[in-house]
């Protein structure tokens, strides 16, 4: 289980960087002062994503060395789910189902937007793939539209997205 935590946390903060489209938020400054958990928790609109972080216990292991990346879903990304679907996750009898969830979100190593390519497939942490689609100067991972990328922390690098994207 800490393995398969270690390697959540490596994929969800390092792997993955993608271009943003117009909207583009910008959270942190250039120079990384900050961990991608104590980042998260810094930012307003990732308070969701940080709740489930500490759901799941995945703190420590993404305070840990990476890189990561991390695709993190914004606060509206989690309103999007069915009512009630997150406070489900949220329950500690559905922990398993959180932290398979919040490790899709995660790639080992750390890869900024000018490395992706169309039609890439990334192996996340939780076991599976999720593939880039480059299309009209945005980014997506599989469903989900990369609206702040390459977003540097001290163990990696995020990558806002307004969609949660789930595994199969």
């Amino acid at each position: 289980m800490i393995k398969l935590l270690s390697t959540f946390v490596l994929a969800l903060f390092g792997s993955v960087v993608l271009f943003a489209n117009d909207k583009v938020e910008k959270p942190v400054s250039e120079k990384p002062a900050m961990d991608i958990v104590d980042l998260a928790a810094s930012t307003d609109f990732l308070t969701t994503l940080v709740a489930a972080v500490k759901a799941g216990d995945l703190v420590d292991v993404l305070k840990g060395d990476g890189p990561f990346t991390v695709f993190a879903p914004t606060n509206e990304a989690f309103a999007k789910l069915p009512a009630g679907t997150v406070e489900d996750l949220l329950k500690p009898e559905n922990k398993a189902k959180l932290i398979e969830i919040l490790t899709y979100h995660v790639v080992a190593g750390k890869v900024k937007s000018t490395d992706l390519t169309d039609g890439q497939k990334a192996k996340t942490v939780q076991g599976q793939e999720i593939t880039v689609s480059l299309k009209d100067g945005k980014a997506m991972i599989n469903n989900a539209t990369v609206t702040a990328a390459d977003i540097e922390a001290t163990n990696g690098i995020v990558h806002v997205i307004d969609t949660v994207i789930m595994p199969k």
